[in-house]
């Protein structure tokens, strides 16, 4: 990567920019599709991601800039986390910060594309998956093709024609459209009769979202037939398009889609009507400011004229030379007979002491049980939901839910649970960034089947992941918790990596109760334990702890702190590792995002060490470990240290206490700062520099060894016949009970 970031900064800044920290993250997740070492179909997954995550970025961080150079705010006012001092974010202002994130974006679009162009499609094509484009198309193919289109497409396009009078017709926010310009052949048109015949006209047509992006042609979707030819649909769209406007020539066209603002929130007084306000949220959201348009090469006098009725400045359009929304084009990814395209699945390994002869309430009752998603499998969390649900033992669940899937099988069992006669409660957070149509259709469903659903809090999402089930058990009731740093969503747990508790101890459980009283009811701030909450006092116990490690920290025995989250961006943090690093105290960072953070700066950050690691799975887990003078203590946790986790929201951090699954936590963490092939570092400057093995040094994948340990412990739990282990089974002799 530039090892000029862009960020501005020298030496006695000490942050960095958060927007451009973020562009470099994006940065990273792109030189992972630039690696030739990658199967074509992984390095085509890597690229569209890269676009995808730019979508939301200009969605939410840029258009909080624009909002913020239209009202005339100072330096820095959407840079941070809240309103953060000037140097906070590099003291650029809106209008400056737009300049650099239009150049940085730029530099990543145009890398891309050549890696699109130039490389992933030439090498999918040599592989036998080529994407057509509609100069290539045969004789024979235009005419199925074309038959294809009248039959199947045609019937469900919309052709919306914009007038130079009244608004624009509606352009929904992330849909990608056809644009025409038109030339009228005859008077006579339904647009307007008095029109001259040589005045040109612009209409639109959006995608329909009901059909595939990708046309396979006949026969050729898997490689029995010898290769698997595809189109886009837009291409077909473009090339038939003329037959949506009879009496008119079509001209020129443009395939496009818009990012709007989707930096606003429901008003939380309307508690009487939440679920409606939030529906208005989602409403407002397709028709809001729009700020940004991406198009691929076509009419410049349609994209000129859509960029001015937008209101969008020349730093607002991008071109690309790729399929627009490459990442909605997932079938590619997922077709069949290209294996030779892709790397070889990675194993899901069950975890070796979930068994399923065994009820899970016998096995967490004897001991906490640590989950590592996804090397290990979702389905004990599941198992978790289901029997609760089916056990007649248990007589209440409480959850939260932040982000489900389309079809949760941890609802489904929410739902059998309070239809069976339990008390199930679940805390659906509507305010959950797009996720919002999701969890209100969610929270319908339980209403309907008779969960009590809490629709979170007013000005603070609920973002921790907690679950207690509530079991009689002889003459009282035992509870059994599962906490997690990510969420209940059966199929992000299988390419997200997250940790997972099971425990039933006392003190966790009922900390875990008052934390549910909390967030339902009506309660004073509750003082725990074990467990530590956000926004009440998450931040206050992070600081302490930092600076705690900082007390006790001397030149014979420095202290020792290790981190890893998604982003780094508090202020306050921040300036406690600062100052725990001039104490001495040697601080270790794992980031996979933002980072605002300088390391390596002398007098200040010396002892800070900062990486990245971006490979096969996303870095989801947050694990933080205070070496506490021999004394350690090790969490996990819901939060990262932004100031939108600690302040507002609420969140949830959780000690790892047994011995067995605090080392194996441990392990995990270590392991991301002895990777030497998929981990990046920080310098003073801003720039990331990927790291490799010195000479002499053995390769080390920190992804690539949870793995092998997942399966090793499976194996060793479950010998393999194969390998020349035999296992007898006999009956039990007659006296054994004797």
């Amino acid at each position: 990567m530039d090892a000029n970031s862009g960020y501005g900064n020298n030496v006695s800044s000490p942050f960095f920019n958060r927007e451009l920290s973020w562009l470099d993250f994006n940065e990273r997740v792109l030189e992972e599709g630039l690696k030739k070492s990658l199967p074509p179909l992984e390095r085509f997954k890597f690229l569209s991601i890269v676009s995808s995550n730019f979508d939301e970025f200009f969605m939410v961080r840029v258009a909080a800039i624009k909002q913020a150079r239209k009202s005339g705010e100072g330096k820095d006012a959407p840079a941070g986390e809240g309103r953060l001092p000037a140097p906070a974010g590099g003291g650029f202002s809106p209008v400056e910060i737009l300049e650099k994130i239009s150049r940085k974006v730029r530099s990543i679009k145009k890398r891309q594309s050549e890696a699109f162009v130039n490389e992933v499609f030439p090498s999918l094509a040599q592989g036998g998956l080529r994407l057509l484009r509609p100069e290539d198309w045969t004789d024979d193919q235009k005419e199925y093709l074309e038959s294809l289109f009248s039959r199947e497409i045609y019937p469900l396009l919309t052709p919306l024609r914009v007038e130079e009078e009244g608004p624009l017709p509606s352009i929904e926010n992330y849909s990608v459209y056809v644009a025409f310009l038109l030339e009228a052949e005859s008077v006579q048109s339904w647009a307007s009769k008095a029109d001259s015949p040589q005045l040109e006209h612009i209409s639109i047509v959006r995608i329909p979202p009901a059909l595939e992006r990708i046309v396979w042609l006949p026969g050729e979707s898997t490689l029995s037939a010898g290769a698997g030819r595809w189109v886009l649909l837009e291409d077909l769209v473009q090339v038939h398009g003329g037959s949506l406007y009879p009496g008119y020539k079509v001209k020129e066209h443009l395939v496009f889609k818009i990012n709007r603002d989707a930096d606003f929130s429901v008003d939380e007084k309307r508690d009487e009507d939440f679920i409606v306000a939030m529906g208005e949220v989602l409403e407002g959201r397709e028709h809001s400011m729009p700020v940004r348009m991406v198009h691929t090469p076509g009419s410049v006098k349609v994209r000129d004229y859509l960029a001015c009725r937008l209101s969008l400045e020349e730093d607002d359009i991008f071109e690309v030379a790729f399929p627009v929304n490459p990442g909605k084009l997932y079938e590619l990814i997922l077709s069949r007979g290209f294996d030779h395209l892709r790397e070889k699945p990675w194993k899901i390994y069950p975890h070796p002491v979930l068994h399923e002869d065994q009820p899970l309430w016998d096995r967490i009752r004897a001991g906490d049980i640590v989950l590592h998603l996804p090397y290990q499998s979702f389905d004990p969390v599941v198992r978790f939901f289901q029997e609760a649900a089916g056990d007649p033992q248990v007589a209440a669940i409480k959850t939260t839910l932040y982000r489900t899937s389309g079809d949760s099988p941890v609802v489904r069992a929410l739902e059998q649970a309070s239809l069976a006669g339990k008390h199930v409660t679940a805390v659906v957070e509507l305010k959950a960034r797009f996720d919002e149509g999701r969890n209100i259709s969610w929270a319908n469903r339980l209403e309907k089947a008779g969960v009590i659903v809490v629709y979170g809090l007013a000005h603070l999402k609920i973002h921790a992941k907690a679950t207690i089930v509530m079991r009689r058990e002889y003459d009282r009731i035992k509870r059994y918790v599962h906490l997690s740093t990510g969420n209940y969503n059966e199929r992000t747990a299988k390419y997200y990596e997250d940790i997972a508790l099971f425990s039933a101890r006392e003190d966790i459980a009922y900390d875990a109760g008052l934390l549910f009283n909390m967030i339902t009811g009506y309660s004073a701030v509750q003082s725990m334990g074990k467990l530590v909450i956000a926004p009440t006092s998450l931040k206050r116990r992070i600081l302490d702890l930092i600076a705690r490690e900082s007390s006790r920290s001397s030149p014979e025995a420095p202290g020792k702190i290790m981190a890893k989250m998604n982003a780094l961006a508090d202020p306050e943090i921040i300036w406690a590792l600062y100052r725990a690093s001039q104490m001495g105290v040697n601080v270790f960072l794992n980031i996979r995002g933002i980072c605002m953070l300088t390391p390596g700066v002398k007098g200040l950050s010396e002892n800070i060490r900062v990486v990245s690691v971006i490979d096969h799975y996303l870095e989801h887990s947050r694990i933080y470990y205070f070496a506490n003078s021999g004394a350690e203590e090790l969490y996990l946790a819901s939060a990262d240290w932004m100031s939108r986790n600690l302040e507002r929201r609420v969140e949830l951090m959780f000690p790892v206490l047994q011995e067995d699954t605090r080392k194996a936590v441990f392990e995990t963490l270590s392991a991301y700062f002895r990777d030497n092939c998929q981990a990046w570092l920080l310098g003073s400057q801003g720039n990331w520099t990927r790291l490799a093995p010195a000479a002499g040094e053995e390769p080390f994948r920190a992804q690539a060894y949870f793995h092998a340990r997942a399966a090793k412990a499976q194996a060793e739990e479950h010998p393999d016949p194969a390998r020349g282990e035999f296992i007898v089974r006999r009956s039990t002799p007659l006296d054994a009970h004797e």
